[in-house]
Formats: structure tokens, C-alpha cells, sequence
């Protein structure tokens, strides 16, 4: 049913639940895997705010390099367990939601996978939600698992 599939993750529990869900879906239809995790630019206040005052961009950079490599290693991981393979992909410095649908249209899938943190009300107008973003904007479906 589907030939390629868009697995994103945050590397949270609940974002698990998702990549053990698309890679379960991509094992019974032999699909194609690309996981995916997205790293926002640190906001200048942020810095400040962690303690991490003098941290040069390049340190920062390397920092969010090797949290999303650790991120896709655990998807990659749980993949090879299920015999699956899988590429990876990094997109750092961007809008999560506008990576996913810019990496699903441009890697070829035809179905989007990704877990919502399932914010209601006001926490959600605060919050935002990439999940609402890219279900709003992408050209394919998407399955949200909660």
C-alpha cells in the first residue's frame, strides 16, 4: 500500500510509539524507511537562560549533531531488531514541520508517520503543534499515533 515511508521522531517516549508503529506498518508492506528528526536553531535568550553564556555556535551545533544522531541511532536500532532497513536524515536549524514536508516531497514517500503530544485547549494555541502544521501542509497522508 505504501511504498515509502516518512518516519519522524523527537526521540521523546511518545515519539517512539510512533517510529514502533511506522516501522511496524512499513514491515507488513515492505516499504522503503526514511526516519527523521528535526533540531530548531537554539533562540538567543535560550542560551542565556541554560547557563550556556560564551558557548560558541559551532559547540551548539555539534551538541544538537550528536543529540540527533543518538535520536536516529535509537530508530535505526529498533528498525534492525524487525530486519528492517532504513535511511536516516538530519535536518537541523528549521521549523520541524516544515522539514518533514519538505523531506517527504523531496525523498519520494507517500505517507507520513509521527506521534502527537495530544495538547488540548489553550496549551495547544500556546504550544503550537508541528503535528497540526503538518497535517495542515503536507501533500500526502499522515498517520498520527497518540
Amino acid at each position: 500500500m505504501y511504498a515509502h515511508i516518512l518516519i519522524s521522531t523527537d526521540g521523546s517516549e511518545l515519539a517512539q510509539k510512533g517510529v514502533d508503529h511506522g516501522l511496524s506498518l512499513a514491515d507488513e508492506n515492505a516499504s522503503k524507511v526514511t526516519i527523521i528528526t528535526v533540531t530548531e536553531p537554539f533562540p538567543v535568550p535560550s542560551i542565556s537562560a541554560w547557563g550556556m553564556e560564551g558557548m560558541e555556535p559551532d559547540r551548539l551545533k555539534d551538541t544538537n549533531t550528536r543529540h540527533a544522531q543518538a535520536i536516529l541511532s535509537a530508530a535505526q536500532a529498533a528498525a534492525e531488531e524487525m530486519g528492517l532497513t532504513v535511511e536516516t536524515l538530519h535536518i537541523s536549524n528549521t521549523s520541524p514541520a516544515a522539514a518533514i514536508v519538505d523531506a517527504a516531497k523531496t525523498q519520494g514517500c507517500d505517507l507520513i508517520v509521527m506521534a502527537s503530544h495530544g495538547y488540548r485547549g489553550i496549551k495547544r494555541v500556546l504550544l503550537g503543534s508541528q503535528t497540526t502544521e503538518v497535517i495542515a501542509t503536507a501533500h500526502i497522508p499522515v498517520l498520527v499515533v497518540h
